[in-house]
């Protein structure tokens, strides 16, 4: 029942610093901090697109949940602070599966000092979904935004890219430490988490800067993962495919000035993970790639939800 599991969740959710009210109320009271701004954002996930139940235990999609808000946190390069959770459980086995959802949430919610301030749990005939707001604090220097980036400015990746439905989609780290740390160190004009596939993503990031987007393809770094998806799979699809358009590889795409991107690539400053210099924006609206040095197109895939 709804009571016995809110009782069970007020005894697990550990103190909070930040939380000055907290599950009980219709409401929490959180303590934001010195700057006075907040940085919001909400995912919601569910059962049969996220990830599927019959495959993972709960405590993965939990997990993924979490993870998938902070990364949001990552791209604007905010300290994370709170989050509230809103479940909609399947009546069968309901009980049991909340459990599980804040056991995966919670290792993960103290790794990046977050609250967990409450929510709201309802019931019914559906598969899980499960909705979560988390809320960051900006650095001195303000969140990063996707609208920053000028011609000019490199294309700069973290990590590995394409092949995630093979796990890291639901085990992946945010990118939350390393943004703070590359945004407090060096001057970066734009940023975002991709989601939703490389292409995609960075497509988005160059339109809502009035730039387009030239990609050195041989400098992508694509992942073990989607070359083993190219290896197995009876399609047309490289390698390099799956890097520019599997999405939910959650790395980070920014916009840094030359200057400061040759020091990045140089220092490496979040070795062992690895950040790569892929391209560069240009003035010249679009998605394009270098062939011979000459200047292509490049069409845009990913990930986007469907509906009428």
């Amino acid at each position: 029942m709804e009571a016995d599991f809110i009782a069970w969740l007020r005894g697990r959710l550990p103190a909070h610093p930040r939380l000055l009210l907290g599950i009980g109320d219709d409401a929490a009271v959180l303590q934001l901090g010195r700057r006075g701004q907040c940085v919001v954002t909400t995912d919601l996930l569910s059962d049969g697109v996220d990830f599927l139940l019959n495959e993972i235990d709960g405590r993965r999609a939990g997990r993924k949940a979490l993870a998938a808000n902070l990364s949001d946190l990552a791209a604007m390069a905010a300290t994370p602070l709170a989050v509230v959770v809103a479940l909609a459980l399947p009546r069968a086995g309901g009980g049991q599966l909340a459990v599980e959802l804040y056991e995966g949430m919670l290792p993960l919610a103290e790794k990046y000092s977050v609250a967990i301030a409450g929510g709201d749990t309802n019931s019914w005939d559906g598969p899980l979904a499960i909705a979560i707001t988390a809320i960051g604090e900006p650095t001195d220097r303000g969140p990063l935004l996707r609208s920053g980036a000028r011609p000019g400015d490199r294309i700069l990746v973290t990590g590995e890219f394409g092949g995630s439905i093979l796990g890291k989609h639901l085990d992946f780290d945010p990118r939350v430490l390393e943004a703070l740390l590359l945004h407090e160190r060096f001057q970066i004009h734009a940023g975002m988490d991709c989601s939703d596939g490389l292409s995609l993503d960075l497509s988005r990031m160059a339109t809502a800067s009035g730039c387009g987007a030239l990609l050195e393809l041989d400098r992508v770094p694509v992942s073990t993962d989607a070359r083993a998806l190219a290896d197995r799979r009876a399609s047309a699809a490289t390698a390099l495919d799956h890097a520019l358009g599997d999405g939910e590889d959650f790395e980070l795409i920014l916009a840094v000035d030359s200057a400061s991107a040759a020091k990045i690539i140089d220092e490496q400053p979040l070795a062992p993970l690895r950040v790569t210099d892929i391209g560069q924006f240009i003035a010249e609206s679009g998605l394009w790639r270098l062939v011979d040095g000459v200047r292509q197109p490049l069409a845009v895939h990913g990930f986007q939800h469907q509906f009428d």
